[in-house]
């Protein structure tokens, strides 16, 4: 029989939080005492040198009471505008929350295309990796105020899915209004089972989601197993569990009842199989052999153990790395776009501002885009 992971055995962990759980459906406020729960049982997880990001919904929620819009579906100008209300709200309710055990939060708002679109994916990448090497803990929503429904997720599910992979978290909790997925719908069956584990997610899994579960939840168990498909394949493991009780984290790590999607891989290894067989290449970098050397060492690749480039690409595309014999020997995400390499090869990483009148990273290349022949 195949056992749930410790929860303290995470290093990154991303926390999903929905409208209904957050906010009170029939007074359209913010549920304050459990907010509070919910930070201590964070705060455990940050004190002990845990990674923590929320992805939080009840924007559109909080802000459709303030504006006094009527309950029901709304059109998309009108839950523009109180996305754009409920924001301010719900980015205060975190920061404050979180202030009070002692964390920073941060607010990022994103959409469709900042997660799919390789150069957006970067930049949102990085200011993420940045604040949690700050020990700053990211407060993600999607931003309502601007997404269309072409071009929008739709549910918060998936959206921490993506976010779990792009941040390289090895664990996503989807807080719900059901304890884990059961092998019939359990309202309507007394006798449905609670699957503890799936190490694989089946045909017959899949058979078992089913629709949305309320008025303000956009999304129901087929989007958490669309998101567990996601976690597992970029190398994260997922629990869904209740998120309706009080310290709904803490009663995790206690091994209350959950459903936990288990991955064979670590975000880093499924990030190279996806560098290395998912993406086309754009170009070609040749290193002499001293950064070859390095590379295959561990190291990150400089400017200055750059021969040539060939070919027109952009950052964030991948491109070819070559030996002085021209040799394939691996292939990466490149940090700067053909124009601005071309510039600054060869050259010390201190002269990259001055050769291209912008600050700029210091690596061509990190060790973490890229994957190389063998691995």
């Amino acid at each position: 029989m195949t056992h749930s992971p410790a929860l303290s055995s995470f290093r990154r962990v991303v926390v999903k939080v929905g409208s209904t759980l957050l906010v009170d459906q029939g007074k359209g406020e913010l549920k304050q005492a459990w907010l509070e729960g919910l930070a201590v049982d964070l705060a455990a997880l940050h004190q002990r040198g845990a990674d923590v990001l929320v992805v939080s919904s009840g924007s559109i929620a909080l802000g459709r009471t303030v504006l006094g819009l009527p309950r029901g579906a709304l059109k998309l100008e009108d839950s523009q505008a109180a996305a754009a209300v409920g924001q301010i709200a719900l980015a205060g309710a975190w920061a404050q929350a979180l202030g009070a055990r002692g964390m920073t939060a941060g607010q990022i708002l994103v959409t469709l295309n900042d997660t799919e679109e390789r150069r957006r994916y970067l930049n949102a990448r990085e200011t993420i990796g940045r604040l949690l090497d700050m020990r700053a803990v990211p407060v993600i929503n999607e931003n309502d105020t601007v997404a269309t429904t072409e071009i929008r997720y739709g549910d918060n599910d998936r959206l921490a899915a993506r976010v779990a992979t792009m941040a390289s978290a090895d664990l996503l909790v989807l807080l719900s209004d059901i304890d884990g997925l059961y092998d019939a719908p359990p309202n309507d069956n007394p006798d449905a089972k609670l699957i503890p584990v799936v190490p694989r997610i089946t045909f017959e899994i899949e058979s078992m989601a089913g629709g949305a579960a309320s008025e303000l939840s956009r999304g129901g168990m087929r989007t958490k197993i669309e998101a567990a498909k996601i976690c597992v394949t970029g190398g994260a493991h997922m629990v869904i569990a209740d998120g309706r009780i009080e310290h709904p984290i803490q009663r995790v790590a206690d091994s209350a009842n959950c459903t936990w999607f288990l991955t064979p891989s670590t975000p880093l290894s499924a990030r190279k199989k996806w560098i290395a067989g998912s993406l086309e290449s754009r170009g070609v970098i040749h290193v002499d052999a001293g950064a070859a050397k390095a590379l295959f060492s561990g190291k990150s690749l400089l400017p200055a153990g750059v021969m040539r480039v060939e070919g027109s690409f952009e950052r964030g595309d991948c491109v070819v790395l070559r030996d002085p014999s021209g040799a394939e020997i691996g292939r990466g995400l490149v940090a700067y776009d053909s124009g601005e390499a071309g510039q600054i090869i060869g050259r010390n990483s201190r002269d990259i501002e001055s050769i291209l009148g912008i600050p700029g990273g210091a690596v061509i290349m990190h060790r973490d885009d890229m994957a190389l022949s063998g691995e």
